[in-house]
């Protein structure tokens, strides 16, 4: 076992732990509200002996968060980042083709730094209309397929949070938008067991 892992968790709100809590980047320095909701949270719950450390911030689409990533990722040295970016690019009309760039870029920059890349896929929302799911299912299917080229670890979030009997939605939110701290605890043990099984 990994002792002292780092662990950069990049993204959004839904990295962020929106609306329950504010990342260390949006409430410095070390957040504000229900550490509950937050996938990191959980994570360092399983393994205490991991560094779990939340980079989200609400609003950011994968351009914005690529911008940063050498500041809040590569600058860290971990040995993991966790990438969940998309869905606010798809909620402004942006193309599932270009937020796939993006992600492919981070994916890239983490690699030639020496960090090792989780896929994570985009989650639902429940004010999608038609076209954004459809985006969603493309790019999501994308991260699963980039995901497997070598070095690169994959995890399906959106499976985690969303409603089983229909899937463009998720199980419970409190806004519609994100999932509540229970949507956020799976999200944390869906992440924690893609580490364990790749040796973590």
């Amino acid at each position: 076992m990994a002792q002292n892992l780092i662990i950069v968790a990049m993204g959004d709100s839904t990295t962020a732990g929106t609306p329950g809590f504010l990342s260390p980047i949006e409430a410095p320095p070390t957040g504000a509200g229900d550490p509950e909701s937050q996938y990191c949270h959980w994570m360092t719950k399983a393994h205490p002996e991991w560094a779990v450390l939340n980079r989200g911030v609400n609003g950011q689409r994968s351009d914005e968060i690529l911008s940063r990533f050498e500041r809040d990722v590569v600058s860290e040295k971990p040995a993991v980042v966790i990438v969940l970016a998309g869905v606010n690019d798809i909620y402004q009309g942006r193309t599932a083709d270009s937020v796939k760039r993006n992600l492919e870029a981070m994916y890239a920059l983490a690699e030639r730094s020496g960090i090792v890349p989780v896929a994570a896929t985009v989650l639902p929302y429940n004010f999608a209309g038609k076209k954004e799911r459809s985006s969603i299912r493309d790019v999501n299917a994308w991260v699963e397929t980039a995901s497997k080229a070598p070095g690169r670890l994959f995890c399906d979030t959106n499976l985690a949070v969303r409603d089983e009997d229909d899937p463009d939605f998720l199980a419970s939110s409190p806004d519609g938008l994100h999932p509540d701290v229970g949507g956020y605890r799976k999200m944390g043990a869906a992440l924690t067991a893609t580490l364990e099984r790749a040796g973590y």
